[in-house]
């Protein structure tokens, strides 16, 4: 990579690095509190940012994804399960450290990834197609990956806190009948917060990203 690449990517890194604190920072806008949980779209710059700059980059935005939660939960906790992502909380403890942080990264990992593949198989395909078919192909690669990024930070939220927090969240979120109770309730938040976030997520990426990609091609 050289310098002059090198030096842009970070730059761009800085500017979606600001989007998300400034996401993050206005209520309502990064964070939705819900009472049970908060409902967020910052996973779409981290997307975003992973298919422009490359996994590297989307796994440092991730990182600032999760240092926004954390501050938030810390800082300004607006939900009864903020506690998950902090050790400062009651009930929380360094376990929240991964809730927090290792899902946001990986969005920029596998985000990126999931597009590169897609992509290259319609590529692939409509190889000797015209223009058209590989503009279709390479939307369909972004609505794929915006779906990826976002359900790879539910799923992996929502497991980690039934794998690390089961007796607490549950008291918590007053869901009796044990593990297996809980489980449900945790799959009724996947299907009602993160399937319309990946949604959401899913036509955000495809239609910024439809435009940046043409202005400045995606590096790996």
């Amino acid at each position: 990579m050289n310098i002059e690449r090198k030096t842009t990517k970070m730059v761009l890194t800085g500017i979606f690095s600001a989007i998300i604190i400034v996401m993050a920072s206005i209520p309502f806008l990064g964070f939705i509190p819900l009472g049970v949980i908060n409902v967020t779209i910052l996973q779409v710059p981290v997307i975003i940012g992973a298919i422009l700059l490359g996994p590297k980059y989307g796994a440092f935005l991730g990182f600032m994804f999760g240092l926004c939660s954390f501050l938030n939960a810390t800082l300004r906790p607006s939900s009864l399960s903020a506690f998950v992502f902090t050790p400062f909380l009651s009930n929380g403890n360094l376990l929240s450290l991964i809730v927090c942080f290792v899902p946001r990264i990986l969005i920029g990992v596998t985000s990126y990834y999931s597009y590169k593949w897609v992509k290259g198989h319609f590529d692939k395909k409509n190889r000797e197609k015209d223009k058209k078919a590989r503009r279709a192909g390479e939307s369909k690669a972004l609505l794929i990956a915006g779906v990826v990024g976002s359900m790879t930070n539910t799923l992996l939220v929502m497991n980690f806190i039934f794998l690390f927090f089961t007796d607490t969240y549950a008291q918590v979120m007053g869901v009796t009948g044990g593990a297996a109770s809980l489980y449900w309730f945790i799959l009724g938040i996947i299907g009602i917060n993160g399937v319309p976030e990946a949604i959401a997520s899913a036509l955000i990426t495809a239609a910024v990203l439809k435009v940046l990609l043409h202005i400045r091609p995606a590096h790996a």
